[in-house]
């Protein structure tokens, strides 16, 4: 039998978390809950109806960042499994409430670090854990984009709705995969400030990470500053290198996702680069992928792997010592 489930907020990410579940035939939608009008030929319940129906086993929340964390605990508190957008909350300490609630309920928690889940995402994850380019030395990631002409009126704009700035709405996603392809940083130095908007939330961020038993270092460029959409992220391991460009998304405005893979086939230090591939990627399966695992997860009765609370407190962890050194 399906897993009946509910979306809370139904704007583009809900009706996109939809779509996805409709493809794959994994779960069925019967309600959400949306204050603004929407043409969809489903019960519109209010937030409350939809934790508290006996008719809906796991809950799909994609609100604004303010109401992940309350929306979750209350949702795990009445048995729901629950799928929840990122960020998963504002700090390490809102984690480790949400986890407390995760365990007593005994439910599914699996978070949106939709970025794991691309085809060419996985594809690096395999290499790096195959070891056959050694281990990672270092990784460096730039992401970045304008703003909407109506920026000053979203939510995004509102510490106390969102958070955080740039860092928390998209450079999360970097962090996110320097923790899934790299490991664990124990050193964060950051300048978090506001060069050009002017506003309680930050519009660059530049981070640099490191861990200090290993000497692996990543560095983020986090930025709402760019004037243009851009996400680049590149692996330099012991024996070669992995550059990804682009990012196949639903407004394309990243580019096309090329990923560029080489292997050191000489004798440091005089490194010589051969056989270099670049694979680009036409299709966006990631949608897919992420709520075939989370359904799969449910009714195998089988750990959330990618995207778990564990991974969320991580992120959160290092996302609070970047905040903790902001400079505006």
């Amino acid at each position: 039998m399906k897993q009946k489930v509910g979306i809370i907020g139904y704007g583009k990410q809900g009706q996109i978390r939809h779509q996805a579940i409709m493809e794959t035939n994994c779960a069925e939608v019967v309600a959400i809950s949306e204050p603004h009008v929407v043409n969809v030929d489903l019960p519109n319940l209010t937030h409350e109806e939809i934790i508290t129906s006996l008719n809906i086993d796991a809950i799909i929340i994609c609100t604004p960042n303010f109401l992940n964390k309350p929306l979750t605990i209350k949702a795990l508190n009445n048995g729901k499994h629950v799928f929840c957008e990122k960020p998963p909350c504002f700090t390490s300490k809102d984690m480790l409430e949400i986890c407390e609630a995760e365990t007593i309920s005994g439910k599914k928690l699996m978070y949106g670090f939709n970025h794991r889940h691309h085809d060419s995402i996985i594809h690096m994850k395999e290499l790096i854990n195959g070891g056959k380019y050694g281990k990672v030395l270092w990784m460096r990631g730039r992401y970045g984009k304008s703003v909407t002409a109506d920026y000053f009126n979203e939510w995004r704009a509102n510490k106390e709705l969102a958070g955080g700035g740039i860092l928390l709405d998209q450079g999360i996603h970097m962090l996110d995969l320097f923790l899934y392809l790299g490991g664990d940083f124990d050193k964060v130095m950051a300048d978090v400030s506001n060069l050009y908007w002017k506003m309680d939330v930050e519009d660059n961020a530049f981070v640099i990470l490191k861990n200090t038993v290993t000497g692996m270092a990543a560095s983020l460029h986090s930025t709402m500053t760019q004037w243009r959409h851009l996400f680049s992220l590149e692996i330099f391991l012991e024996n070669g290198y992995m550059v990804l460009n682009g990012l196949i998304t639903t407004s394309m405005s990243y580019g096309q996702e090329r990923l560029s893979i080489a292997q050191n086939r000489s004798t440091a230090p005089a490194a010589t680069w051969k056989d270099e591939v670049t694979t680009e990627y036409i299709n966006n399966n990631s949608w897919r992928y992420e709520v075939e695992h989370f359904f799969n997860a449910i009714n195998n009765d089988s750990p959330i792997k990618i995207g778990n609370s564990s991974d969320a407190l991580r992120l959160m962890t290092v996302i609070d010592k970047i905040y903790a050194q902001k400079s505006f």
